[in-house]
């Protein structure tokens, strides 16, 4: 398998981000990202104006951020070619963008903040919907942005990397259980705006620089084939298919680079000769077992079974025998911080 490292979630001038796709993107090719995803919202203007493609050695590739009509339930849509109404309750428009032959994942779909007013949560609030690809378990703003007080708002200003604990309890429950009904892939998400603030009437500021978020939350995917980056528009086609089919397929996992650089983490299931990645599924065999690699740094790998603890340990590797069926994905812990979320392996 071939691995590349992403951001997701980015919003630019042709919504309410600050930015130029191709500095966006410039900045992203500096960062060492192998993909950015665009979701601007309720916009394709980034695609069908031509920005989608390679800028260095990172793809840019173009979805929208979609809403209802109150501004709440926000999805994540890519992989398609039009936009749909914001007058579309949730269901509508996440069953639109299935039929399209798009991907969606839920966005910070667990915000609750209320310590500024003008900026109100945008909960996720549909879950009776099942025709979504997935959820966006840790996205970097949201999660500052809950953690927010008046206490701490100046040292959280200062050092927004710093801030970012992990996924919340409530997030990682919630994609357990509605994993084991059907797959549910889980991603990162930045959030990214750059926005400019004028301080004392006479200078601006940017806070949280694309640059900045760049070294935080990323979804790393495993893809069958090498990205061509000297293959112009079919390049381009044929990298945003693969990743595209890896986000859908589950063969993901999320990292906060601030931690340290996850490329080269594992996580699979072994049977003799025969592996089996993150999303896939598996029946259940005396030989089974399940292994995990982390890069360079000894860690604490957390196996859990069901939204439960499975087992627990310190080092560079795991491996563990398999007794009973569930889905079973893994935490990974640096000097007690969060690192690494895999999404999950069915095992029947």
């Amino acid at each position: 398998m071939q691995e590349y490292a992403g951001a997701i979630h980015i919003h630019s001038r042709f919504s309410d981000g600050s930015g130029e796709i191709p500095e966006i993107a410039s900045l992203a090719n500096e960062a060492g990202l192998d993909f950015i995803i665009l979701t601007d919202h309720n916009t394709l203007r980034g695609l069908t104006e031509g920005y989608e493609r390679f800028y260095g050695e990172t793809l840019c590739l173009v979805g929208c951020e979609i809403n209802d009509k109150e501004n709440k339930n926000h999805y994540l849509a890519m992989g398609i070619e039009k936009t749909f109404s914001t007058r579309m309750p949730a269901k509508e428009f996440v069953r639109a963008v299935k039929e399209s032959g798009g991907i969606g994942f839920l966005a910070h779909p667990f915000e609750k903040r209320d310590s500024m007013k003008e900026h109100p949560p945008y909960p996720w609030t549909e879950w009776d919907c099942d025709e979504y690809t997935g959820i966006e378990i840790w996205n970097h703003m949201s999660e500052w942005m809950e953690n927010l007080t008046e206490q701490n708002k100046y040292q959280a200003f200062m050092h927004p990397l710093k801030s970012i604990a992990g996924p919340t309890k409530e997030a990682l429950t919630k994609w357990d259980e509605e994993s084991m009904k059907r797959k549910v892939v889980g991603i990162g998400g930045i959030d990214a705006h750059a926005h400019r603030v004028n301080l004392l009437g006479f200078f601006e500021v940017e806070v949280f620089p694309y640059k900045v978020l760049f070294k935080s939350i990323r979804t790393h995917v495993l893809t069958h084939h090498k990205l061509d980056r000297k293959k112009g528009e079919e390049g381009v086609k044929k990298g945003k298919s693969m990743i595209y089919e890896a986000l859908r397929e589950g063969r993901c996992f999320v990292s906060n680079y601030y931690h340290g650089d996850a490329t080269g983490f594992r996580f699979f299931a072994e049977e003799g000769k025969n592996v089996y990645q993150m999303g896939d599924k598996v029946k259940l065999t005396k030989n089974l077992k399940l292994r995990v690699e982390v890069p360079e740094v000894v860690a604490t790998i957390r196996v859990i079974r069901n939204g439960e603890l499975y087992a627990i340990t310190e080092g560079l590797k795991g491996e563990y025998e398999v007794s009973e069926g569930g889905m079973y994905r893994t935490e990974i812990f640096v000097n007690k911080k969060a690192w690494i979320f895999s999404n999950h392996i069915r095992i029947e």
